[in-house]
């Protein structure tokens, strides 16, 4: 069973399945009292699900500058401590927050913030280097994107970074930096069995990079979580993109197409979470899902998802004759 995947041009090689570090962060708040974390967090039991991570054979960890103003990097440095090559950090920028606060105070895509904010990530993670630098202002103009290209570069002649990305959902923005971007690498973006973006798929295909799901689980979703969740986490006061919950709780509508497609997720013994995982190894070998995760026990689920690897071809069929009427129509 293949466990590694590379993130595109960049040949570094890493685990078919990542943890993503948002949740770790603790609380980040808002204008309006709006939260953009997951609440309160055990620091002690996110260090034991990073080893844990570890252990499972998971060498990606997905963090970012703003994730509990700068907390998920500070944590994650410090369950690598000693561990720094065993791991592959990817780390983002275009967020400002306010450390002391824990805010969210607005996003800055000029070059000098791109040196700034990289200096401050790897003194928060303990690191001399970052493996993927990822532009983290989703619908950014292009123009603006391609504006940071040679500060970019720069950063990888320097050995600060390995190589770069940009997480957005827009795939012309994504080709039109991974056309001009040397060392571009990795496109991260939403995807799921639930959200499927071919376009990026194919721009990924076409300009040899990897691509990052996050959301691959819809923010818990796709695990069958069903209790509701606090204000002060995301989810409990959810924001406009965030189509998946509706005051702290799952909707409805959302609901009921897991439950479509269930039985054909878990048909071969894998849990919820494994067979959505499962499916986005199935739907492109350049695929790398990041799935959140801050206890021990998420983790080992999640990265038994390796051994068992993609999701079988039947299954996968039935999934995609279950959701037909649901999936947008192709672009003519």
């Amino acid at each position: 069973m293949t466990t590694t995947r590379t993130l595109g041009r960049s040949g570094i090689e890493v685990s078919a399945i990542g943890m993503g570090c948002w949740a770790i962060g603790g609380p980040l708040w808002g204008d309006g009292g709006q939260p953009f974390g997951w609440g309160e967090v055990d620091d002690d039991e996110s260090v034991r699900a990073i080893h844990a991570a570890l252990d499972s054979g998971v060498t990606l960890f997905d963090t970012a500058s703003n994730y509990g103003a700068g907390h998920s990097e500070r944590i994650l440095g410090r369950a690598l401590a000693g561990r720094r090559d065993r791991a592959v950090i990817a780390t983002k920028f275009g967020n400002v927050a306010d450390e002391s606060t824990r805010r969210w105070i607005g996003t800055d895509a000029s070059p000098a913030y791109v040196v700034r904010s990289l200096g401050q990530s790897l003194r928060r993670l303990g690191t001399d280097h970052v493996d993927l630098f990822q532009l983290h202002i989703n619908d950014l103009p292009a123009s603006a994107a391609l504006d940071l290209l040679d500060t970019l570069e720069d950063l990888v002649a320097k050995g600060t970074i390995r190589a770069y990305g940009w997480s957005t959902d827009h795939p012309d923005s994504a080709e039109a930096f991974a056309k001009a971007g040397t060392h571009c690498a990795a496109i991260q973006h939403d995807q799921s069995v639930l959200n499927d973006n071919a376009a990026m798929l194919a721009v990924c295909e076409a300009y040899d990079l990897a691509s990052l799901n996050r959301g691959p689980l819809a923010m818990g979703l796709l695990t069958g979580a069903r209790r509701a969740v606090g204000r002060d986490d995301v989810r409990g006061v959810a924001p406009d993109w965030l189509r998946w919950f509706t005051d702290g709780r799952p909707t409805p509508e959302w609901s009921a197409r897991v439950e479509r497609i269930r039985a054909a997720l878990t048909a071969d013994g894998r849990t919820l979470a494994q067979g959505a995982l499962g499916w986005l190894l199935a739907r492109s070998p350049r695929t790398v899902p990041i799935p959140g995760a801050r206890t021990v026990e998420q983790v080992r689920e999640n990265a038994a998802t390796l051994a068992r690897g993609p999701l079988p071809t039947d299954a996968v069929a039935e999934i995609e004759r279950l959701l037909a009427d649901l999936r947008p129509a192709p672009a003519s």
